[in-house]
């Protein structure tokens, strides 16, 4: 479980049914519901988790099956709050500790706008309870790091994790990552068609990793390799992944795929809609919402967009957004873009560009944004202010697109 590998659910059951009171295998069997997107039931197995543990667990079991009951409700405010606390008292506990740390994690999809920061700061408040070669710990660490900017001590420590325990998707996630955001896509590109193969297609991550691939292919220009990669392990059809991540892997790309001027695959836009419009129907979880915004951009549903950005503006209003006015306003300027109105879509971005992390997820998940506010500024002649937010992303890291872009722009 805690390296994203198949099979964690057969001994789990194993364990529950060697010792039915056994408070914290049912806990554990209620995360690995949650993060399948098993909604109810995590929520019935927690509730018998919930049950033992104040029967008969002790202090740390009954704190441990509270959060991750605070979690699976979706308590998230109060489960960050439990977490820290948890942590204090027990560091080694990690199935808790790990709540955080993600790119869906509870600090993530906090509101945070430093909720990076945040991540290095909670890994290094508890190091030094973990040995050098925890493969687990590494792994968490070193990508918290690497998103944070630390991106060659980040790389580093992700690289010990895998060469600890080559069977942890986990570890791959966090170096591609960390390569991604170290300007070496064909590293991650390597790394990723040597590993992939290896990790069965029912692993949570294995869609997503491929996505990894498919961007670094873009990036390079190699249009059929990346659209390859999308159509073997990505798009609905094919992926078992996360829900969420199925949604944000596969709109982001398609949309990267307009922003670069290219067509995507007929009727990938309307596999993805089927596929995500009974998701999310109604507003709230910000990272969903943007990209929801960006599918109904894409797809011409501008009522669903509209109703969208009203539903979340009213949360603004009532103060229940952690994530604040950038939801709403992502959301207008992803409808601007696909409408063509690209001065509108600068000047809505532009404002909120440093909010942006509020919506959660990681970097290379949130760049699809710089990316549209830079798109926009090329195609509505604002070629000073392309320049110069292209010279402060290739000065943070190597892109060939990038540097394309740029040579276009000198004259």
């Amino acid at each position: 479980m805690l390296s994203a590998w198949p099979g964690a659910a057969g001994p789990l059951d194993d364990a529950i049914a060697a010792d039915p009171d056994f408070a914290l295998a049912h806990a554990a069997r209620a995360r690995l519901h949650g993060v399948r997107g098993e909604a109810e039931a995590a929520r019935a197995r927690i509730a018998v988790a919930g049950a033992i543990a104040a029967r008969n667990g002790d202090a740390r079991e009954r704190s441990h099956v509270e959060v991750l009951a605070h979690a699976i409700h979706g308590r998230s405010a109060e489960a960050l709050r439990r977490v820290l606390a948890h942590a204090g008292e027990w560091p080694r506990d990690v199935v808790v500790l790990g709540l955080p740390l993600g790119a869906f994690g509870l600090l993530a999809f906090s509101g945070m706008a430093t909720h990076d920061q945040a991540r290095v700061d909670l890994c290094e408040r508890h190091a030094a309870h973990f040995a050098d070669d925890d493969w687990w710990f590494l792994n968490y660490r070193g990508w918290s790091h690497a998103e944070n900017g630390a991106v060659a001590r980040g790389r580093a420590m992700a690289e010990r994790s895998l060469g600890l325990r080559r069977e942890n998707a986990n570890a791959v996630h966090a170096l591609a990552h960390a390569m991604f955001e170290g300007g070496a896509g064909d590293e991650a590109a390597r790394l990723l068609a040597a590993w992939l193969p290896g990790y069965d297609r029912s692993g949570t991550l294995h869609g997503h990793l491929a996505w990894h691939g498919a961007l670094a292919a873009l990036e390079r220009g190699d249009v059929a390799g990346a659209l390859a990669l999308y159509e073997r392990h990505v798009q609905p059809s094919a992926s078992l992944g996360l829900p969420l991540n199925v949604l944000s892997d596969c709109v982001s790309f398609l949309w990267r795929m307009r922003a670069h001027g290219l067509e995507a695959p007929a009727g990938a836009w309307d596999e993805v809609a089927a596929y995500a419009g009974p998701m999310h129907p109604r507003a709230g979880l910000p990272f969903a919402d943007v990209h929801m915004a960006m599918l109904d951009a894409a797809t011409g549903r501008r009522e669903a967009v509209e109703r969208r950005v009203g539903e979340l503006a009213a949360l603004v209003e009532a103060g229940t957004l952690a994530a604040g006015p950038v939801v709403p306003a992502l959301c207008r300027a992803v409808l601007a873009f696909a409408e063509g109105d690209d001065e509108a879509c600068v000047r809505l971005v532009e404002p909120v560009l440093a909010e942006v992390p509020r919506v959660g997820g990681s970097g290379a998940q949130r760049e699809v944004f710089e990316d549209t506010l830079l798109v926009a500024l090329m195609r509505s002649g604002q070629a000073a202010k392309a320049r110069a937010l292209l010279d402060r992303r290739l000065q943070r890291r190597p892109s060939p697109r990038d540097a394309a872009w740029r040579a276009r722009l000198a004259g």
